[in-house]
């Protein structure tokens, strides 16, 4: 990884150089377009593939705030007492808006690039106003009474290890507060026991300094009580900060009042350029603080006019959406929400998670199956302890399929601790982004009612389908792999005494890569693999998603006899090799002999060119040598005299192909299909794993004759070594047959006889 990772750094490193001296006199603007189209689809030519990235829908909005940033360089070349005077009436009229729109009153506004950078500042605002002499002195200050930051335990993923990194606080002091485990969501702070933790480390000599409340949490939406946590704050003299995708809907008319707290807080963070559909438009932080020096310090405010000018893009597109326009969006995306739980609510598998039902734009849902409700009423008993990794390995599955076939959306797959896997769907984040309408929740619902089936049929065939495995115990082993989102994975196991580790490796790893091979090459919509790319387990046959008709008992039966014919094939070649080995050594033994008997038989005059000539023509001597046939099956070495009397060669007729299921199937019935079951019952389904067409297979019987050469060919024979056999394959359904053929050789004084004549 190291090394690929270098080269690569090493090769655009090259590149860049190469671009750098071949452009001395510079590049056209067409050529250097070209280059950046290239690096933008670098990956898509390499892959041979469309990307499957979501690409941002780019409104009308969207090219105003694509404008500003051009305007923004534009306007940086202006006298600067003109340019002061612009920047200082942009920021005062976004700022001005912003609090309006979010009924923040008497706030001040910080444009920030990074979401986390306004808390970051805010954080040194509060420091700054608690330790009067921190700008003097300094970190010295914060020895005297350590300051503490709380946060949820349900809050953004490390942003407290980066607040501490920012301001050079030690992990000492962040504390994480709890959420509910009794009484409430159990993703809400829990406020008795963030009560108990102020004052332990009052007691202890620390300061309370601020608190990160949540409206809103990352991927599950929940608002934490902001007006009973902004009592506490007051309580304490310590500073409330709030974030969360929650807080777009105060620009709606109808607010919850667990919302409307918001604004009672003493700083909160909002990303209108996600809600809004606006490409690279900057965080805001909206804050209260009356004293100008004490922001100044904090860097909340600037007296350079470029960092005012951050706050142009939204500046632009504030005013071509308006009021209404900016309402509009936020409304369409909660109203996206609320269809998607209602249409939720129908769904007979399919669990939903919302604290508030009115105050949450944030829907999480999973499939939600009882493990032990089988199809055929079966026992569970020790299967259920990992019901939880199978119900998360097939809500990942599912998510997935949902991410790929409705890309608009939107939707992801989230891993919450106490929720396990779900799907979350936050179009207040994506909706805007993506242009998710109405008619993509449609889509999306479709799509969940045709997947649901599938999956609800998979999970209860999973029981038969080790229990069926395991009445072919020894041959196939059931492979408990809970992280895989199918019917279950399967390994045969062939018969290997006598081997060694390395030896037994190798033919475990060649039967099922055969085996899979051939499952694959079956007529049938079930999918067969080789599992997840980074999974424990090797050498196996992964079973997908399989729909309510299929008769596991016949799947594991046809996986069990074609096994078992690869390893029966494997074994009758190496056997065959050896049987033809011996009787090679066998023939030219017999054949030598054959050759010292005609010898005597027909003397040594015979054998002399000229002289053997004229004897054969004077007194013809018939050959007494015999051709061998040789029987593969039989591994005997027989003479060809009978075959040669009755003009038919000896053996058996060529198998015929025959059919490896267990049963014959009804006309439109598809393999591993229940008698009486549609076979229309995996329709639109089916394109989630597809196999291949299959392909007929072959029965060979090969039957070959190796004829014996006359005592003048005898060299010939003498040449073929066992070394020198060729290496072939055989197919076998019930029996191979081969000959070894031998081509009669007449004297060859009668040759000449017949030339003459």
């Amino acid at each position: 990884m190291v090394d690929s990772t270098l080269a690569q750094v090493g090769k655009n490193l090259s590149e860049a150089m190469k671009i750098l001296g071949d452009g001395q006199s510079g590049q056209d603007f067409a050529a250097i377009l070209h280059l950046l189209h290239n690096l933008i689809h670098e990956e898509e030519e390499v892959e041979d593939k469309p990307s499957q990235h979501r690409m941002q829908n780019v409104g009308e909005q969207g090219h105003m705030a694509l404008l500003g940033h051009s305007l923004a360089a534009f306007i940086s070349m202006l006298d600067i007492v003109q340019l002061r005077k612009l920047t200082t009436r942009i920021l005062s009229d976004t700022t001005l808006w912003l609090c309006r729109l979010f009924r923040y009153e008497n706030g001040s506004a910080y444009f920030h690039e990074d979401d986390r950078d306004g808390l970051v500042k805010v954080c040194r605002l509060v420091i700054n106003a608690r330790y009067e002499e921190y700008a003097s002195e300094g970190y010295a200050v914060l020895s005297y009474k350590q300051p503490v930051i709380y946060q949820s335990a349900s809050g953004r993923p490390g942003l407290g290890q980066h607040l501490c990194s920012q301001l050079g606080l030690p992990l000492s002091s962040l504390c994480t507060v709890q959420c509910n485990t009794i009484f409430g969501s159990q993703h809400q702070m829990d406020i008795a026991v963030l009560d108990k933790l102020i004052k332990e480390d009052i007691e202890a000599g620390k300061l309370p300094l601020l608190l990160i409340a949540n409206a809103g949490t990352p991927w599950a939406g929940h608002t934490d009580k902001l007006g009973r946590l902004k009592n506490l704050c007051d309580q304490y003299s310590m500073w409330l900060h709030v974030e969360g995708v929650n807080l777009a809907t105060l620009v709606v008319g109808q607010v919850t009042s667990a919302i409307m707290a918001a604004n009672r807080s003493d700083s909160m963070t909002l990303t209108p350029g996600q809600w809004l559909g606006l490409p690279a438009v900057t965080a805001v932080t909206l804050y209260r603080q009356e004293d100008p020096a004490l922001s100044l310090a904090a860097g909340l405010t600037s007296s350079q006019p470029m960092v005012k000018l951050r706050a142009l893009p939204l500046w632009l597109s504030l005013q071509y959406l308006g009021h209404n326009g900016i309402v509009q969006k936020i409304r369409h995306a909660t109203e996206l929400s609320q269809q998607l739980l209602q249409k939720l609510k129908t769904q007979v598998s399919i669990k939903t998670s919302m604290e508030d039902e009115l105050s949450s734009s944030v829907v999480l849902f999973k499939f939600s199956q009882e493990i032990n409700s089988t199809s055929h009423g079966g026992s569970v008993e020790g299967y259920c302890t990992g019901e939880k990794e199978v119900l998360d390995s097939f809500n990942r599955w599912l998510g997935e399929q949902l991410v790929q076939q409705v890309p608009i959306s939107g939707v992801e797959v989230v891993e919450l601790g106490d929720e396990a896997t779900c799907i979350c769907f936050s179009p207040l984040l994506t909706a805007a982004v993506l242009g998710t309408q109405q008619e993509d929740i449609e889509d999306l619902v479709e799509k969940l009612s045709e997947l649901m089936p599938l999956m609800s049929s998979t999970i209860s065939l999973r029981l038969d389908f080790r229990e069926e495995t395991h009445r072919h115990s020894p041959t196939l082993k059931y492979i408990e792999e809970l992280s895989w989102p199918g019917l279950g994975a399967v390994r045969y196991e062939p018969q290997t005494e006598g081997m060694d580790e390395s030896s037994r490796k190798q033919e475990l790893e060649k039967i099922n890569t055969e085996l899979l091979k051939k499952l694959k090459d079956l007529d049938t919509d079930i999918t067969f693999s080789t599992g997840p790319e980074f999974g424990k387990e090797k050498d196996c046959i992964f079973v997908g998603m399989v729909t309510e008709d299929v008769n596991v008992r016949e799947l594991v039966d046809m996986i069990a006899a074609l096994g078992s014919e690869i390893e029966d094939s494997g074994r009758l070649l190496e056997n065959m090799t050896e049987v033809v080995r011996k009787g090679i050594l066998e023939a030219e033994l017999q054949m030598q002999k054959a050759n010292e008997e005609k010898l005597i038989e027909e003397g040594m005059m015979r054998q002399l060119p000229l002289v053997g000539s004229v004897l054969n023509w004077f007194a013809p001597v018939q050959s007494s040598i015999k051709g061998r046939t040789f029987n593969l099956a039989a591994g005997s070495l027989d003479s060809t005299e009978v075959t040669y009397s009755t003009k038919a060669q000896t053996g058996r007729p060529s198998l015929q192909d025959t059919s490896t299921s267990s049963s014959k199937r009804l006309p439109g019935q598809r393999l591993f299909q229940r008698s009486g079951a549609g076979s229309d019952s995996f329709s639109e389904t089916s394109s989630i794993g597809q196999a291949e067409e299959t392909t007929s297979e072959e029965s060979i019987a090969p039957s070959r004759i190796i004829h014996q050469p006359a005592p003048e060919d005898s060299h010939i024979a003498s040449s073929v070594t066992p070394e020198k056999i060729p290496e072939f394959s055989v197919q076998v359904h019930t029996q191979v047959e081969a000959e070894v053929v031998s081509v009669k050789r007449q004297p060859e004084d009668q040759e000449m006889d017949q030339s003459d004549i």
